[in-house]
């Protein structure tokens, strides 16, 4: 929210009054809570007819350091609130001496400046990582009269701003004004379906907004020295995260939010679509079942969208008997050849459905203030929208997901979520509009990915979702929304996803070839590659089909070779889901993430890692020019694809034919491959093949997970000057394929338990 004008002049109807200096405080209950009055109080006079902020100062977990700043605290909350885990056990350390106030929360350090003007400085192991001056904590009148409550923080000569969800603006936020708003806008315009308050710097450190209102940034926007955020009404909640670097900062965080959860390996494997108004039957979806089986080119999941229901009557979940006569018989023809169901929805009633009256009649939709149902004709004629603050409207909507997964389906595509009215509508519980806009999401993801699991079993659960808030990263997966077929909005998608994976979240896709229009055969096969090397892969659009032998028989090679190379990087990828569960830590990593002492990385968002180990830099043009970074470290890169080696602390220019792109393997890499690049359920401790490459001196180690990602096996290798030592466990035999810059692989075939290698 811009409320300046210029360095000294206020905006025309803004009035801000900002917090001086400490005239009381209070240390209590685990908590220091701080009295802000708007001037220098010199004599008792002075507290007469004028205002005074409250901060309560808390440490929710290890490491993090909560500050809520108040003005009036008997404003009422009806919610909703995002869940916290709160460890109730963690008690911090809070102190007070003569110049200062100290909150000691692990390694993560607040002090507070007594004086004349209120200061706070934060630390992480004593080292200096962020500060808020004077003139930051303050109270705004907007022109209407309307209360927000504003913070901002220092932003350093040298800082870099990232993350706040789904963005697909630049990955580096400096100079962007940003709002916490889902909306329905495309990937080429600054807004975005998932707003997530979290913001990282190159500094090391995370701040979260702990608002599900429409919190409002300015980063370097107004004053160009300064992170400033605002919310509307009487109370900012923000969290400081500390972290010896950005991916611890994500394991604190979502230890806070929530984690992501494990997902099935089948997830991983190509998704094919019906695509949206195309005309489609049983005879189409199974020729293109069948083309891709024929072809060789192994399929996971085939999804049906919208129009596997009747137009101007979605949802009523039943299947067009017009077009799927047999729904039933259709979806286990699709099974037999062992391939999953997803079909699409969203929780809109068309007033056509069949579920409108009955809907209506039990008040199981939003409604206007005045009782009526809240109806529009966005999307669908007469449609509304379904309350899931009502419980019973809940298990409703469920029951009819329940007799679509008891018929065959296997998951679901959770579309929109994100267009919730927010003025003169009430909801069930009574929670606050403006407030369920963006959280409306959360609850919605969340009942369907329960329906799913009461029915298939917890592991199995997951939706394909486009809209997501703060702790939407526990129902994954999430896609990057409508794209359009063109390079610049490919480029747009990445840093939608790189932003997106710095704000918390495990797993992301997005629409390969893009969505709107069609692709050329040039685009097809270099987004197929891009989107074979993400977490989850779906070929999808709106008005034409996206099989691969429409573009061209190239596509087919590469659609295969690319579906087939990502099947064989299971073990790997499964590993790497593993860690985003255990930590937070996301599949596809910004290079900064990866590298945070790497300069070369701070701003790179044409290119990421896929993994810890796994460099990809897509092609973004028809030249097949590719423009990369190689990051600093011991050893050379090495290509996955033709082992050509590459020096790092460098930047390359380089022209790749249709079949190849940078596949870069980071040095001192251990990556497993699966024995089989055309199934994803399978035992992967079964003769899988390791790879090390360009090991350096000291031990490095990986796990091999079952097809649900926990834990079943190690691998690991020491390395001294001149011989490698590789141990596993219960791995029953391995192939051994040591990679150097120097020599081609060296195979060796079926190694029991441990092997040492003579270089």
């Amino acid at each position: 929210m811009k409320y300046l004008n210029g360095n000294w002049l206020v905006r025309d109807g803004f009035a801000i009054d900002y917090g001086q200096s400490i005239y009381d405080s209070e240390i209590k209950d685990d908590k220091l809570t701080l009295w802000v009055p708007f001037k220098v109080i010199t004599n008792p006079g002075m507290t007469l007819d004028d205002g005074m902020l409250t901060l309560e100062i808390t440490s929710p977990r290890e490491n993090i350091i909560r500050t809520k700043i108040i003005n009036f605290k008997g404003a009422i909350d009806n919610g909703p609130k995002f869940d916290l885990n709160v460890d109730s056990k963690f008690k911090p350390n809070i102190f007070e001496d003569s110049e200062k106030f100290t909150i000691e929360s692990g390694n993560t350090r607040l002090e507070i400046q007594k004086g004349d003007q209120i200061l706070f400085t934060y630390f992480y192991k004593n080292e200096m990582r962020a500060e808020i001056p004077a003139r930051s904590v303050a109270r705004i009148f907007d022109p209407k009269g309307h209360t927000h409550i504003s913070n901002s923080f220092v932003l350093e000569p040298d800082e870099k701003i990232y993350g706040l969800g789904e963005r697909f603006s630049n990955f580096v936020k400096n100079g962007q004004e940003v709002e916490m708003w889902n909306a329905d806008g495309g990937t080429e315009t600054i807004q975005s379906y998932k707003n997530i308050p979290l913001y990282l710097s190159n500094r090391k450190y995370g701040i979260f907004v702990n608002s599900i209102a429409k919190v409002s940034y300015e980063v370097a926007s107004q004053q160009v020295d300064r992170v400033e955020f605002s919310v509307p009404g009487q109370e900012l909640d923000y969290i400081f995260i500390g972290g010896m670097d950005n991916k611890e900062v994500l394991d604190h965080y979502t230890a806070l939010t929530g984690r992501p959860p494990l997902l099935p390996a089948w997830s991983f494997g190509l998704w094919l679509t019906t695509s949206f108004t195309t005309k489609y039957d049983e005879e189409t979806v199974m020729s293109f079942i069948n083309g891709m089986l024929d072809r060789h080119i192994p399929l996971s999941v085939f999804h049906f969208d919208c129009c596997w229901m009747k137009p101007t009557q979605w949802c009523d979940f039943v299947w067009d008997p017009d077009i799927f006569p047999d729904p039933e018989g259709l979806l286990k023809k699709i099974h037999d050849k062992g391939i999953k169901v997803c079909v699409w929805i969203n929780p809109y009633i068309a007033q056509k459905s069949r579920l409108f009256e009955e809907g209506m009649k039990n008040g199981y939709f939003i409604k206007k203030s005045n009782g009526d149902v809240w109806q529009w004709d966005k999307w669908q004629a007469g449609m509304a929208i379904v309350d899931f603050t009502n419980p019973d409207a809940v298990k409703w909507y469920q029951g009819y997901l329940k007799e679509l997964l008891h018929q065959g389906v296997d998951v679901f595509k959770t579309d929109f979520g994100d267009r919730i009215p927010s003025e003169g509508v009430k909801f069930f519980d009574g929670s606050d509009p403006k407030k369920m806009h963006n959280y409306y999401t959360l609850l919605y993801n969340k009942i369907v990915t329960d329906a799913i699991s009461e029915v298939k079993g917890k592991k199995e659960a997951l939706v394909f979702a486009r809209s997501a808030t703060v702790g939407s990263q526990c129902y994954p997966v999430h896609w990057g929304g409508d794209s359009s077929s063109n390079y610049s909005s490919m480029a747009e998608t990445l840093r939608s996803g790189l932003s997106f994976s710095m704000s918390g979240f495990g797993y992301w896709s997005h629409d390969i070839s893009g969505f709107e229009a069609s692709a050329t055969p040039d685009l097809y096969k270099r987004w197929s590659q891009f989107g074979l090397l993400s977490s989850h892969s779906r070929y999808h659009g709106s008005t034409t089909y996206k099989v691969p032998w429409l573009y061209g028989d190239e596509a087919v090679e590469v659609s295969k070779k690319f579906t087939n190379l990502k099947l064989r990087l299971l073990p790997y990828l499964l590993a790497m889901s593993n860690e985003a569960h255990k930590h937070g830590t996301p599949i596809l990593r910004p290079m900064i993430l990866e590298f945070p002492d790497d300069p070369g990385c701070e701003d790179l968002d044409m290119q990421y890692m896929l993994g810890g180990s796994l460099l990809v830099a897509p092609i973004f043009n028809d030249q097949g020019e590719a423009c990369f970074y190689a990051p600093q470290g011991q050893g050379k890169w090495i290509s996955l694809l033709t082992n050509e080696s590459y020096e790092g602390g460098r930047w390359y220019k380089q022209k790749f034919n249709e079949k190849t792109l940078p596949l870069l393997v980071k040095p001192n890499s251990i990556i497993v491959t699966g024995e089989h690049d055309d199934q994803t359920m399978y035992d992967y401790t079964k003769h899988p093949s390791i790879h090390l490459f360009e090991m350096q001196d000291g031990k490095v180690s990986t796990i091999i997970t079952d097809n649900y990602g926990k834990k079943v096996a190690t691998v690991t290798s020491e390395k001294s000057a001149d011989k490698i030592v590789v141990t596993t466990e219960n791995i029953e035999k391995f192939d051994l394929i040591i990679h150097r810059s120097d020599q081609y692989a060296v195979i060796m075939k079926d190694n029991q338990q441990k092997v040492e290698v003579d270089l």
